[in-house]
């Protein structure tokens, strides 16, 4: 993995931003791959909320990598992308990086998966997104 892939996007700002804790760990210690996925769908429905300008629902989790592990006191900072958009649905691509012991100075990629969206509207049902913003 070559260093510009372990470098925090400077196009953007993140779309989450939060403190691995103690809590979140699985029973090796290590930041549970749950967690992540978690905070993973929430900074993609972020990105697809603004964008459909109102609510998503998550329809699939297209692919998920875990590239390295997360640690206690990591600061996680998740990265969306909109790379697609149907006509109701938006596919968001999310990069999470890690900044060890809260240090831009260390920084990896440690996971990146890419989401299907749909937009609904108040009774649930699908509803056209825009092709334009």
């Amino acid at each position: 993995m070559g260093n510009e892939q372990n470098a925090l996007p400077e196009d953007r700002p993140p779309t989450t931003r939060l403190l691995a804790m103690p809590t979140d760990t699985n029973a090796a210690g290590d930041i549970f791959g749950g967690w992540i996925m978690s905070q993973v769908d929430i900074a993609g429905s972020i990105i697809a909320h603004q964008r459909a300008g109102g609510r998503v629902v998550t329809v699939a989790v297209n692919s998920f990598v875990f590239h390295k592990p997360v640690f206690i006191g990591d600061l996680i900072s998740c990265y969306g992308e909109i790379t697609r958009i149907g006509t109701t649905s938006l596919t968001v691509d999310v990069k999470v990086f890690a900044e060890r012991n809260r240090h831009k100075e260390e920084v990896v990629k440690v996971t990146e998966a890419t989401l299907t969206y749909v937009a609904v509207d108040e009774n649930r049902q699908p509803r056209i997104v825009q092709k334009e913003a």
